[in-house]
C-alpha cells in the first residue's frame, strides 16, 4: 500500500501525526465563464495553494467532486459540508460572494487537517492544470480501493501497549459526548429556526415601531435648545435607525 497515515500518542492520547508539509490555500476572483459558445455558463474560482504558488481554476462542481471523494474514503473522519447548491440566482453578486466565503472556510479546514490535506485526490484538485491529466487523476481517485473499512489498512498505529480498560472508557466517553452534542445541536438548530421564522413575520413590525419610537425621542429632545445634547440626540437617533435596519 503506497499511502499511509500515522497515529501517534500525544499528551491527551492517540492523535493524527501532523502533516510533514503544512500549507494554506486561497480562493479568490470568482469569475463568470462560458463554454459551448455561450450555451453553458458557470462561476470559476482561482485556487492558489501556498506550497506551490501556482493557481488553478475550479468550478463548484469540482469542489463537489472532491467533497464526495473525501466522504467515500474517510468514513472515520468528519468532513464538513460544502455550501449548498442553488438552482436560481447563482450569478447574483451577493450569492457568489457568500458562496466564496463559505468555500474559504471549507478549504481552511481541509488544509489544516493532518490527514485530509495529504489525500492524493486533494493534491490532484489543487495542482492539476491539464484537462487530460485531470480526467486521468479523477478516474484514478474514483478507482481507489482503500476506502471504507479498507482505509484502516493505511494506518500506522503506535507501538506502545494500550490498556484495554482505558481504551474502552475513552470510547464510551466519546459515544456519550457525540450523542449529547448531536442532541444539543439539533435542539439549538430547531430553536434558532423557529426564532428566524418569528422574526420574518410579526417581529419585523415590532422592530420598526421600536426604531420609530427612538427617532421620536431624539426629535423631542431637539425642541429644548438650552439643555439639548447633540451627542446624546445623535446616539438615540442612530439607535432608532439601527432597529429599523434590523
Amino acid at each position: 500500500i503506497a499511502e499511509s497515515y500515522t497515529i501517534e500518542m500525544g499528551t491527551l492520547g492517540p492523535q493524527w501525526k501532523d502533516s510533514p508539509q503544512p500549507f494554506t490555500c486561497s480562493i479568490e476572483d470568482p469569475t463568470k465563464q462560458t463554454k459551448f459558445k455561450g450555451i453553458k455558463t458557470y462561476i470559476s474560482y482561482r485556487v492558489t495553494p501556498s506550497h506551490t504558488g501556482h493557481p488553478v481554476y475550479r468550478r463548484y462542481k469540482h469542489f463537489d467532486w472532491l467533497y464526495n471523494r473525501l466522504l467515500h474514503k474517510f468514513t472515520v473522519i468528519s468532513v464538513p459540508h460544502l455550501p449548498e447548491k442553488q438552482a436560481t440566482g447563482r450569478f447574483e453578486e451577493d450569492f457568489i460572494e457568500k458562496r466564496k466565503r463559505r468555500l474559504v472556510l471549507w478549504m481552511n479546514h481541509m488544509t489544516s487537517h493532518p490527514v485530509l490535506s495529504q489525500y492524493e485526490g486533494f493534491e490532484h484538485f489543487l495542482m492539476c492544470t491539464d484537462d487530460k491529466q485531470w480526467k486521468l487523476g479523477k478516474r484514478r481517485a474514483e478507482k481507489d480501493e482503500m476506502v471504507g473499512a479498507h482505509f484502516m489498512l493505511t494506518l500506522q498505529v503506535p507501538t506502545e501497549h494500550q490498556d484495554l480498560q482505558d481504551v474502552e472508557e475513552r470510547v464510551d466517553n466519546f459515544k456519550s459526548f457525540a450523542r449529547k452534542m448531536d442532541d444539543s445541536v439539533m435542539q439549538l438548530t430547531n430553536v434558532a429556526s423557529e426564532l428566524v421564522r418569528k422574526h420574518l413575520g410579526g417581529f419585523r413590525k415590532e422592530f420598526q415601531r421600536l426604531g420609530n419610537s427612538f427617532q421620536s425621542i431624539s426629535q423631542a429632545f431637539t425642541l429644548d435648545p438650552p439643555y439639548r445634547s447633540d451627542t446624546l440626540n445623535n446616539a438615540i437617533s442612530h439607535t432608532g435607525r439601527t432597529y429599523e435596519n434590523i
